[in-house]
């Protein structure tokens, strides 16, 4: 009860808890990795050398942090030369600490995760992101109601790196969102990578670090997804 909150803009919060978890972070980060550059959502870009990028979301999830909701996270990725090498996902309240990195699996504390093995979108748990405010876009009203009439329902989290660690956990089958920022989903496209799941845009392209939408699966059922996005 004792947050000190501001309003970035209409629904977008910012707490004193963001501004010390980010402190902390950065001046932890720097000190072993001085030469690095930096990208933080309340810091912004902090130049370093041009082959390394650490990016940090201090708390993923705000809203639901101020709202006493249990799912939010802190976020910490590393890219070489615009790939994700290094990502880890800590929920402190749940305590469970999501980790990958490129080659050695994707893990929640010490367990090993994989994707789940569902084929039938019909018998999946798609997770996705609502748009708020100024944030909404096309046909996400749409986007929703295909998804649901095909799957066995929906779930927004809130916290789109939860999202995708769930995805690599197997407890969603798969995720989209439009509208994400780099740090929203870094280390979750790592973990759903090593974890045996694919990765695209929504329109079925490539996901680069630069994309700013993403649709995560269990591979099985992903092309099944894109293709009833696509149809709006």
């Amino acid at each position: 009860e004792n947050l000190q909150i501001k309003s970035k803009e209409l629904g977008d919060f910012v707490t004193n808890a963001d501004l010390k978890s980010e402190k902390i972070l950065l001046e932890t980060l720097q000190y072993y990795y001085p030469e690095f550059s930096y990208k933080s959502e309340e810091s912004g870009d902090i130049k370093g050398n041009d082959e390394d990028l650490i990016v940090i979301d201090p708390i993923d999830g705000t809203t639901n942090f101020i709202h006493g909701i249990p799912f939010v996270s802190i976020v910490i990725g590393r890219i070489i030369n615009g790939e994700i090498t290094d990502g880890i996902i800590l929920n402190p309240i749940l305590n469970e600490f999501y980790w990958a990195s490129k080659g050695k699996g994707a893990w929640c504390n010490n367990k090993r995760l994989r994707v789940s093995k569902r084929d039938q979108m019909i018998n999946c748990l798609i997770g996705t992101g609502i748009p708020y405010a100024d944030n909404a876009h096309e046909n996400y009203l749409d986007e929703i109601d295909i998804i649901s009439k095909n799957s066995c329902g929906l779930r927004r989290i809130g916290t789109a790196s939860l999202d995708l660690a769930f995805v690599a956990s197997g407890k969603l089958d798969g995720f989209w969102e439009k509208n994400l920022n780099i740090w929203d989903v870094c280390s979750g496209v790592l973990l759903v990578r090593e974890a045996g799941g694919k990765i695209s845009t929504v329109n079925g392209e490539n996901w680069k670090v630069d994309s700013q939408d993403i649709l995560a699966s269990n591979l099985i059922i992903h092309d099944e997804i894109q293709s009833k996005l696509s149809l709006l």
